[in-house]
C-alpha cells in the first residue's frame, strides 16, 4: 500500500554536520512534530535551490537526520562541517 505524497512546508538553515552514522548530514530541527513520527520519512525538497530525494532518518533523541549524498554536497559546494545550507522540504513521501 503507498501513501499518497502529502504537502510539507518545512524550511530552515543549518550548519553541517559529521559523524560516524552517516557521512555527512543536517539536523531537522522540529522535525518529530512536524512529521508526527520518530520514524524514517522519505522526504523531497531542496538544499541551496538543489533538488533532491531522501531518506530522513531518525536520530534515536528526536529530530530526524537528513543524509547529504555527495552529489549534493557538490552541486551546493558546501561539504565541510559547520557550513550552513538551506532546506526546503516540500513533499513527505512515505
Amino acid at each position: 500500500m503507498t501513501t499518497p505524497a502529502q504537502p510539507l512546508d518545512l524550511t530552515f538553515t543549518a550548519p553541517i554536520e559529521k559523524d560516524g552514522a552517516f557521512a555527512t548530514f543536517v539536523t531537522v530541527p522540529g522535525s518529530a512534530d512536524v512529521l508526527g513520527t520518530r520514524r524514517a520519512v522519505k522526504v523531497t525538497g531542496t538544499i541551496d535551490g538543489h533538488e533532491f530525494a531522501a531518506t530522513l532518518m531518525p536520530s534515536g533523541e528526536g529530530p530526524h537526520w537528513l543524509p547529504l549524498r555527495a552529489a549534493l554536497c557538490k552541486a551546493t559546494g558546501k561539504s565541510r562541517a559547520g557550513e550552513q545550507v538551506t532546506v526546503a522540504l516540500r513533499q513527505r513521501l512515505s
